[in-house]
């Protein structure tokens, strides 16, 4: 039987990324890595435009305020990643399945890491300057809820966040 490790993910992983995850086990192991990418629409403008001030984007910002995609962007944009993601893990020949998560990000996380018994739980975020500072990001509220440490990893890096 595989262990699984379960990722959770805004963000269509890159090279970087999938060597990130791919170094969290040995080559011999028997490894299933299940991909969620949430199509949750819910959305704190305030906390969002903060979010692209902090990080000097202006137009991001601007984007922000104007922009509200319909649910159904939402989801479209959710299973894109999803293909992305699951290509670029086949491509290095991961053991890869992956759904978009419906609802809340989180609850999926602890519900799929409960269901499949699995070994580890990994979110990868680009850098939210709120809720990271403020322990309210994805993989603290996962923590907490698990009781289990999560790794945070931001997008696209080598850097870890601090969960």
């Amino acid at each position: 039987m595989s262990d699984a490790i379960i990722i959770l993910t805004e963000e269509p992983l890159t090279a970087v990324d999938v060597a990130n995850i791919t170094d969290l086990y040995g080559p011999d192991d028997d490894v299933e890595l299940v991909l969620l990418v949430p199509a949750d629409t819910k959305r704190n403008l305030f906390v969002d435009v903060i979010d692209q001030l902090t990080m000097l984007d202006l137009p991001g910002a601007l984007r922000e305020m104007r922009e509200k995609p319909d649910a159904e962007t939402v989801r479209a944009e959710a299973s894109e990643i999803l293909a992305t993601s699951l290509a670029v893990l086949e491509s290095v020949g991961a053991n890869a399945t992956g759904a978009v998560a419906e609802g809340n990000a989180v609850a999926s996380l602890v519900a799929k890491v409960g269901e499949m018994e699995a070994r580890q739980a990994v979110v990868v975020t680009r850098p939210h300057a709120v809720a990271d500072t403020f322990r309210q990001d994805w993989a603290h509220q996962a923590q907490r809820k698990l009781g289990l440490p999560v790794l945070h990893l931001y997008s696209d890096s080598g850097f870890i966040g601090d969960s």
